[in-house]
């Protein structure tokens, strides 16, 4: 039986899902009340077909609509802030936010920041900090996912980068979930196979860590295994692909299926991942891919009964530990994925402050293990140098 790929869903969101589904983007401006939004991106895709086609079906719905690209790859708290004073000078009553991972993060905090008094920081994800916002001051906002990577149009947080700390602050309220998700995989096919790879992967380190973290959460446990099994199929086709529309279609779904289940927890990856995304500005994406198999090895006495489920779960041939590993590493090959992060240009100078920084980021709490300052630093000093402990058990 074929099953059409397309649907509404209210899990975590209102979620319209499938291709072609942009052109209800005026429809869902009006359900929402907007009469002039404003879109908010990265400078990755001003001026891109998909940006102007967008855009062109706003206009001939008699919908004015302005743009903001003036985010990051990494976002900042300057990006944020600009795009508040964007959207205040401009007199816009809603956020769409469009994109991968940072345009949608950058637009989520604007949305959250047009209407309060208090600075972005004060609302990092401390405590209860939350609770200091002025919720009616917030802006209405749809997301519109561009990339199949962060997940980030299902979730209520924004991962932001402090300029003057240099580090990845995460930005959290329950309202800065989206009201609307639109989420048409036709506008996935464009991206260039390498931030197809990067993204993917992205999305199933979301789902990974969210199975491996200790925490007690059943409903996200089903979504990450759900979700690696659709990556482990369709990334492959996608990145060989990239007009495959249904491997697109099961990309798109997996990544917010991600974000979804890391409600659970993340670990080791991402706590390593955010310090070194704000230090060195690299792709968040292509840093989790790099580091997912040395924390792997790493949390390996915790997790090994977790990959015989796994393994079975993703149907490989053997079901170990050094089963999942294996397939991990022979992914990254086939997806021209670098083993060691001084192939992109980082060295182990900062290693202590890399150790330091991970040690206090919030999704360290997520990992299997409690891992110290020192030991976070090893990790990064071995995924520099390409030292993967175990290697040569599953060369």
């Amino acid at each position: 039986m074929t099953t059409s790929l397309a649907g509404t869903w209210n899990y975590p969101t209102k979620v319209i899902f499938g291709a072609g589904t942009i052109a209800r983007l005026p429809e869902l401006c009006h359900e929402l009340k907007m009469s002039k939004p404003l879109l908010i991106t990265d400078e990755g895709l001003a001026g891109s077909d998909i940006l102007s086609k967008t855009l062109e079906i706003n206009k001939n719905a008699g919908l004015e609509t302005g743009v903001f690209t003036e985010v990051k790859g990494n976002p900042t708290g300057k990006n944020v802030m600009d795009g508040v004073a964007a959207y205040i000078d401009g007199g816009y009553d809603g956020i769409i936010a469009f994109g991968g991972g940072s345009g949608l993060d950058a637009a989520k905090a604007v949305a959250l920041m047009v209407g309060q008094t208090l600075p972005l920081w004060d609302f990092e994800d401390v405590g209860d900090n939350w609770t200091r916002v002025n919720v009616d001051a917030m802006a209405a906002l749809i997301a519109v996912p561009t990339t199949s990577g962060t997940g980030s149009e299902v979730g209520r947080a924004s991962v932001i980068t402090n300029e003057d700390s240099h580090e990845k602050k995460i930005i959290f309220h329950p309202n800065m979930l989206p009201a609307i998700v639109l989420s048409d995989p036709d506008l996935t096919v464009g991206l260039p196979a390498h931030l197809t790879a990067a993204t993917g992967i992205d999305a199933f380190v979301h789902c990974f860590e969210a199975f491996c973290s200790p925490f007690y959460h059943p409903m996200a446990q089903g979504i990450a295994v759900e979700g690696m099994k659709l990556i482990a199929e369709f990334l492959p086709k996608a990145y060989a692909d990239g007009t495959d529309i249904e491997a697109r279609s099961h990309m798109l779904i997996a990544s917010s299926m991600g974000a979804t289940a890391f409600q659970k927890g993340l670990g080791g990856v991402h706590a390593l991942a955010h310090p070194l995304g704000a230090i060195y500005d690299k792709h968040h994406g292509l840093l989790n891919a790099i580091i997912l198999p040395y924390v792997m090895v790493k949390n390996r006495e915790v997790i090994e009964e977790l990959m015989i489920d796994l393994a079975r779960y993703l149907n490989l041939t053997e079901y170990s530990f050094d089963a999942v590993l294996s397939w991990v590493l022979k992914l990254r090959e086939d997806l021209n994925i670098p083993h060691s992060l001084s192939e992109i240009g980082i060295t182990a100078e900062k290693a202590v402050d890399i150790g330091k920084m991970s040690f206090r980021d919030p999704s360290a709490g997520g990992n299997p293990i409690a891992l110290t300052e020192e030991e976070y630093a090893e990790l990064f000093v071995n995924a520099v140098g390409g030292k993967l402990t175990g290697l040569a058990q599953v060369a």
